[in-house]
Order: structure tokens, then sequence, then C-alpha cells
């Protein structure tokens, strides 16, 4: 289930946002990044709609997920469901 982020404070966006940095540990190439930078990142990309945030009710976690990634696992789910 995709979660508005409309609906979160600005707090709780930002620490859900941090939680993610930390634990991604994505590699940003030949720049380096400080913490607040890549956070200020992630949260662009969702206020951009790029990046959403969901909600997994089998693991009752949030994570957050590039809108194409999602949309994938969607599509590999009906097919999975279709056999």
């Amino acid at each position: 289930m995709i979660i508005p982020i409309q609906e979160l404070s600005a707090e709780t966006l930002r620490n859900i946002a941090e939680s993610f940095v930390l634990r991604e540990g994505t590699d940003y190439g030949d720049v380096e990044m400080s913490f607040d930078d890549k956070v200020e990142q992630v949260l662009a990309n969702l206020k951009s709609g790029e990046a959403v945030l969901h909600y997994s009710e089998l693991h009752d976690s949030i994570d957050i997920k590039s809108k194409d990634a999602l949309m994938d696992e969607d599509d590999n789910a009906e097919s999975d469901t279709s056999l």
C-alpha cells in the first residue's frame, strides 16, 4: 500500500528518510555525499513522485521504493497469480 507523504508530518517523513539512508548503504558514484545531502535527495525524490512510501502489511514495515520498481513488482505479482 502506498502512503501519501502529505499525510505525514515533516518530522516523521524526515525520520523515515534518515532510516532509509542508514540501512541502504547506497552508492552515489564518484561524488561523496554527506548524510544530510542523501536524506535531502531521498526527500526530493519522494516529493517529486519518483519514489513512494510503501507499507508492507506482510512485514508490517515501511520502505521507500522507486515508482518504477514498485510498478514492476506489481506486474510480477499479477503474472504470478495468473499462472
